[in-house]
């Protein structure tokens, strides 16, 4: 996840398309599951943390 949104949500960006991820921080990797799908981006949820939690934000 490379920042976070104004609600919360990790953002994560996967050439040049935007996915929020519900309860991600900054720093985390993750494999996501896409659970809505846009134009313009797309809204995930964490299946799997691959490495531990970045800093907070």
């Amino acid at each position: 996840m490379t920042e976070i949104s104004r609600r919360g949500d990790g953002i994560a960006k996967v050439e040049g398309f935007i996915i929020f991820v519900s309860g991600a921080k900054v720093g985390q990797k993750a494999r996501i599951k896409i659970v809505q799908m846009g134009n313009r981006y797309a809204n995930g949820q964490i299946v799997e943390s691959i490495e531990k939690e970045g800093k907070s934000e």
